[in-house]
């Protein structure tokens, strides 16, 4: 039943042989530390990531379509780079140098936005910061699968989302908070985030460990281990070779093809309910208290019943959320429904999904095949929002978002066919009984 724990490569990590079956595995100290840094970063860009739809929509008079093709390159340029940053973390064997290297990215483009106040340099911004994600996901996910045993990668990935949301939950309200109090609201959203997006970086340096997990002291008089192979292109290329991982990466992609940005969410509720502007930074919020609260709950889940069911269960709780927003009365709980639901599509997803991936992924290339599947997902989701915003554009919300409804349909339908599980092994028929010498003289 799980998603991506059949075919696992020679190479992939084993549970501990002393834990016994009953006893839950501990969090590692190094993906706590990573949760930290995540949580950190997370209160920096969320605090941007909440303000933006309004500012360039209401602020700088931006479409539906030009904010989609903007949304697009925010998340299309991290895609790209994330290839970069898995293979060169795996290259030079130091995840926390290349994720360094891009929170360091992000944290430096924060003040920049401070002195853009048109189109042109904010897309030039926002695609450097993105650049800064992309080079950090792959060796920060690695760091978490490779400190982790494999029976609770969904648990370990689940803690970091929840400490990464935590900061998700604080951006927002955080942006919420200064943009009531400051004179200048979007400047003084943009200078705290940058100091807050240092101090993450300063976290990391301090308390996040350079290696993937503690290791034993090595014997004085034991020799000098052989220095490892380097990875090559073509090792990265050849990942493509595992079944399990093909079948991931072509049902990520599917999938994020149909999943609209959350930005568009956000404002697909503020048009359907007539929410004021002014409580528009606070929807984020919903979102992330429902995924804090469950993403521990659904790795662990994840790990006892397979990572196939609750992923493929997320992407049904998204699809409840957009048939929400197309047919649902105008009630009074209609916002907390569909932010509910589009926090639980996140708890069932964005942890499972690279928990999958890392049991199917030999450790030396842990890094770059987490970047092979986020890179197609991602790319994807930057097709889904250059397409939803010409749809509204050009049809408005209704039909664009019936369209993204219906495709997310027929693609849930088709990964759950190729995820389904692999048939057992058929049994070798039993060798017949050797003559009885006694019998047969």
């Amino acid at each position: 039943m799980y998603l991506a724990d059949r075919s696992a490569p020679a190479g992939a990590k084993t549970a501990p042989p002393d834990r016994g079956p009953g006893r839950a595995p501990v969090v590692a100290p190094t993906v706590l530390a990573l949760g930290t840094v995540s949580m950190i970063t997370d209160v920096s860009s969320e605090m941007v990531a909440a303000v933006l739809p309004l500012y360039l929509i209401a602020g700088l008079g931006l479409s539906p379509l030009g904010f989609g093709a903007l949304d697009g390159v925010y998340n299309g340029v991290s895609a790209l780079v994330q290839l970069t940053g898995g293979h060169l973390a795996d290259r030079v064997r130091n995840h926390k140098l290349v994720a360094g290297i891009g929170y360091g990215l992000s944290a430096l483009c924060k003040p920049l936005l401070l002195l853009a106040h048109s189109l042109g340099p904010i897309s030039v911004i926002l695609a450097l910061e993105r650049t800064g994600k992309g080079l950090r996901t792959a060796p920060r996910d690695a760091l978490i699968s490779l400190s982790t045993p494999d029976e609770a990668q969904g648990r370990a990935f689940g803690v970091h989302r929840a400490m990464d949301t935590t900061g998700a939950l604080l951006g927002p309200l955080a942006a919420f908070l200064i943009l009531g109090v400051a004179v200048d609201g979007y400047d003084a959203v943009f200078g705290v985030s940058a100091c807050v997006a240092v101090l993450g970086v300063v976290v990391l340096v301090l308390f996040v460990p350079s290696g993937a997990g503690e290791t034993p002291p090595r014997p004085a008089a034991a020799p000098p281990a052989a220095r490892p192979t380097p990875v090559r292109l073509r090792d990265a290329a050849a990942l493509l070779r595992l079944p399990r991982l093909r079948a991931l990466a072509l049902c990520a992609v599917l999938l994020g093809l149909t999943t609209v940005s959350d930005a568009f969410v956000y404002l697909l509720l503020q048009r359907r309910t007539g929410l004021d502007d002014q409580w528009f930074p606070l929807l984020p919020l919903g979102t992330a208290a429902v995924f804090l609260l469950l993403a521990v709950p659904a790795g662990a889940l994840a790990d006892r019943i397979g990572r196939r069911t609750v992923f493929l269960t997320g992407h049904a709780l998204l699809l409840a959320a957009y048939g929400l927003l197309l047919w649902a009365p105008a009630w009074p709980a209609l916002p907390y429904l569909v932010l509910a639901l589009h926090g639980m599509f996140y708890a069932a997803t964005d942890g499972v999904l690279p928990a999958a991936v890392a049991a199917t992924v030999p450790e030396s290339l842990r890094a770059t095949g987490l970047a092979v599947v986020g890179t197609g997902q991602a790319l994807a989701r930057f097709g889904c929002s250059l397409a939803f915003g010409g749809a509204w554009t050009l049809w408005g919300t209704g039909p664009a978002l019936a369209a993204a409804a219906a495709g997310l349909l027929c693609c849930a339908a088709v990964a759950g066919y190729v995820l389904r599980p692999s048939p057992p092994p058929a049994a070798a028929p039993a060798a017949p009984a050797p003559p009885d010498p006694a019998r047969h003289p």
